[in-house]
């Protein structure tokens, strides 16, 4: 059974590839999905292909398997151990696999463990660090039982004072507050920077702790969606599993009792992800809905406006969005930034 590279480049090879994927039920090869793919390996019977899988960064994707006229597993077998070796040559120890409900069971007997999922999809991880070792390194509150505990997630691409007053808020009504910050670096703020401003933003207020979301405290965008049917299959899919992932795993090892959301006129997306978060989360995990910041001049803080005033060189119109620590850096790397923008970065969302 040799196991073959596909490159996709090749417009007949990929050709074969979509239609035996579409064979199998998966059917999205939009750009989004494809462009991040980093290896395609399959199997073929003769001229025929008969299984295949994908690798981009650390997710395992694109996996379907023919098993017509095999009696067990070896063709799954074989194509996840040569992605999982390849994965480990570029030195990835830590892997993800968003896969159908169906398949869960496959992969568990490879050695994938569940951490969340919806009948949509399912969220599984195999290697090291795992979700105990991010959750053993991040400060646990003494007494917790004894203490009211919230958390907010945000991108904070940049940090604004919209942000500070949710944080603030949730500082003034809780014992404790940890606020993540999704780590991923398709912001124009890299991860690095986001979490140093959102540090310095709150530096003041002590209950506060600030978490880098690492592999877990994803934004929901970034979920691979590749096996789903529709855009609104797309949208409930990656919006209850990132809701279940916080409420399963997340939340119950740090006693985490409370989230916080800004309300959003802005973004209809994410207008339906804060849906999605009251709806999943109020049988273990209370929701409070902040009504969105204004400024001084009465329009709504948006780090969207931010981002689009460093475009235009017209920050000192934003001043009175930001921190003051925030506002310096940006002044510090307007430069850096601008190219980045140049380079195509996009500033449009969230």
């Amino acid at each position: 059974m040799q196991v073959q590279d596909l490159y996709l480049t090749n417009p007949l090879i990929k050709k074969k590839w979509q239609a035996f994927l579409t064979d199998c039920g998966i059917t999205d090869f939009s750009e989004n999905e494809v462009a991040k793919i980093d290896e395609t390996i399959g199997i073929y019977d003769g001229e025929t292909l008969v299984a295949t899988g994908s690798i981009a960064g650390q997710v395992i994707k694109y996996v379907a398997v023919c098993q017509k006229g095999v009696t067990n597993g070896s063709r799954f077998n074989t194509i996840l151990t040569e992605l999982i070796n390849r994965l480990m040559q570029r030195g990835i120890y830590h892997i993800f696999v968003f896969t159908k409900p169906k398949y869960v069971t496959s992969f568990e007997h490879v050695g994938f463990e569940k951490l969340a999922g919806t009948t949509k999809g399912v969220l599984l991880e195999s290697g090291r660090p795992n979700i105990n070792d991010y959750l053993s390194d991040i400060p646990h509150v003494v007494s917790s039982y004894d203490k009211k505990i919230a958390a907010i997630v945000m991108n904070a691409n940049p940090f604004t004072l919209g942000h500070r007053y949710l944080i603030e808020k949730a500082a003034k009504e809780n014992d404790s507050v940890y606020v993540f910050v999704v780590s991923q670096d398709a912001s124009l703020f890299t991860t690095t920077e986001r979490v140093k401003l959102v540090s310095a933003g709150v530096a003041d207020l002590s209950n506060v702790t600030i978490v880098n979301g690492g592999d877990y405290m994803v934004s929901y965008t970034t979920f691979p969606a590749y096996f789903m049917q529709s855009a609104d299959d797309v949208i409930a899919y990656q919006t209850t599993l990132d809701a279940r992932l916080f409420k399963e795993k997340i939340a119950p090892e740090l006693n985490i009792t409370r989230r916080y959301l800004g309300s959003e006129p802005l973004s209809h997306t994410t207008n339906i992800y804060n849906q999605t978060l009251q709806r999943e989360l109020t049988d273990n995990i209370a929701v409070s809905v902040v009504p969105r910041k204004e400024s001084s001049t009465g329009q709504v803080i948006s780090a969207t406006t931010v981002r689009q005033a460093i475009a235009t060189n017209q920050v000192k119109l934003i001043a009175n969005m930001l921190p003051k620590t925030t506002m310096d850096f940006i002044k510090e790397n307007m430069a850096v930034l601008q190219d980045r923008i140049k380079k195509g970065q996009k500033i449009h969302g969230n």
